[in-house]
């Protein structure tokens, strides 16, 4: 299927939203977009070539937009005639309608920031213009309003920490992840290069008199290392955030020595993930944790007294509505302060990728049992993203009791805080508040290359946030 735009600016998003209806090799027709302006007027036509017919529609600019916020209001205009038109061929609706960005939660914050719309039209307002579900629409407001915490200042940063290894791959990973026996002898020369460019970030902040707010180390699985290792990366760090996280997603890398280690440097908050509590279905995916290991390890993190978050997934390969279901009781017998439920993305770099996805259907109502079960059960829904390739065109949704949300996952999902990246994938943002303007710095992918240009990429940290 080909989608041409008059403008190529437009052409990504409204070929995302097309992918959310077919896939790409059963598209039956292919698209043309033009459109025309005259002052404030504007008409758009879509065309669906192979089955010669043609769309058009008029949109009205208001008064005193700039270029900015010019093309967005028409990228607007034309993804809901898109779904509109794709939506009537397909007899096909979407969850989030004509909303196909990662941070659906920030298009609303913006509107109402704006001055577009008034808090109590929200819902309304997403679901009449946008063909968002009610239910969506109802959980967008309902996070905006549990979100806390939130400082657009441009001097407080977050800084992130990237530890890419995992003890195995599992096979819905996309990330740029490696196994530990991959990498099991440049480990130490890793953490050195980590270590090396916080160094000279840390000398960044002291002269930009950045305040770090929050602290996340992230992967992977940065409870591969050991402890000795988690000892020499968190006693170079020094600072005292408000938050501080390391994500320990496996529960078969976490041991007493190295809980005391995170303690000792302040740490809050740990992920101790076990995605489902199905073994049958842990072995299929590739992860080796047992249910015994997860509870073990979440006994002692609570003998610590973190904050811990753990992650399920609907939708892994094999699962049924009833497995889905008992993993989430047995959350709520663990009851953490935080349950992030994220639904199956099965993008390209995937192990499962082409794979044909069985019980698809009831994804649906695995995200909706665990919405009202855990809500029913004292959590709050105060952050969500989505991805590409999410079954159900779905997406993740992280949950909160007893005033604990992660202001990190805030922090980023809503682009209100610069971040700090370092380690090999690492991506920084420089978030200009006042200009409405965000920036990105990769540093390079893979370990090896990581290691090999570890000067550039200081090189590059230091004038991006200088």
């Amino acid at each position: 299927m080909k989608i041409v735009c008059q403008n190529e600016d437009f052409e990504k998003d409204m070929q995302d939203l097309v992918n959310l209806f077919y896939d790409e090799e059963e598209t039956p027709f292919s698209i043309e977009h033009t459109f025309s302006k005259n002052g404030k007027n504007v008409k758009s036509t879509i065309k669906l070539v192979e089955k010669k017919k043609d769309f058009s529609k008029e949109f009205v600019l208001p008064n005193g937009v700039d270029a900015l916020l010019e093309k967005s209001l028409l990228k607007r205009f034309f993804k809901n005639q898109l779904y509109e038109i794709l939506s009537s061929e397909s007899k096909k609706s979407l969850p989030w309608g004509s909303l196909t960005g990662v941070r659906p939660t920030k298009f609303a914050r913006d509107m109402l920031e704006r001055g577009e719309i008034k808090p109590h039209v929200l819902t309304e307002t997403l679901v009449k213009d946008y063909h968002v579900s009610i239910e969506k629409a109802k959980l967008t407001a309902q996070i905006l309003t549990n979100q806390k915490g939130i400082i657009k200042n441009d001097n407080v940063v977050d800084l992130f920490i990237n530890i890419p290894i995992c003890p195995t791959r599992c096979n819905y990973c996309s990330f740029i992840s490696n196994e530990l026996w991959t990498v099991k002898d440049k480990v130490e020369t890793y953490l050195d290069c980590v270590i090396k460019e916080l160094e000279a970030v840390k000398k960044v902040i002291e002269k930009k008199s950045y305040i770090v707010r929050t602290i996340y180390i992230g992967g992977g699985t940065p409870s591969v290392l050991s402890a000795e290792q988690l000892d020499r990366l968190l006693s170079k760090i020094g600072y005292a955030p408000v938050e501080f996280t390391v994500e320990c997603g496996r529960a078969d890398t976490i041991t007493k020595e190295k809980l005391d280690v995170l303690k000792k440097y302040g740490v809050t908050r740990i992920c101790i993930n076990p995605q489902t509590f199905c073994e049958t279905t842990l072995k299929r995916i590739g992860r080796k944790t047992t249910n015994r290991q997860v509870i073990d390890a979440y006994a002692m993190a609570l003998e610590y007294d973190f904050v811990v978050n753990m992650d399920i997934i609907a939708g892994l390969t094999g699962e049924r509505l009833g497995i889905f279901k008992r993993t989430i009781n047995t959350l709520l017998e663990l009851y953490p302060q935080n349950i992030t439920v994220h639904t199956l993305s099965i993008k390209n770099a995937a192990q499962i990728r082409g794979q044909e996805v069985k019980f698809a259907d009831e994804v649906p109502k695995m995200v909706e049992y665990a919405q009202k079960t855990l809500m029913e059960n004292g959590y709050k829904p105060y952050y969500l993203y989505r991805q590409k390739h999410q079954l159900g065109g779905l997406e993740n949704v992280g949950y909160f009791r007893d005033d604990t949300p992660c202001l990190f996952n805030i922090d980023s999902m809503e682009d209100v805080s610069s971040v700090i990246a370092i380690g090999a994938g690492a991506i920084s943002k420089r978030v200009f508040n006042l200009e409405n303007r965000i920036e990105r710095e990769p540093n390079c992918k893979f370990i090896p290359d990581y290691i090999d240009r570890i000067d550039e990429m200081i090189e590059k940290k230091v004038k991006f946030f200088s």
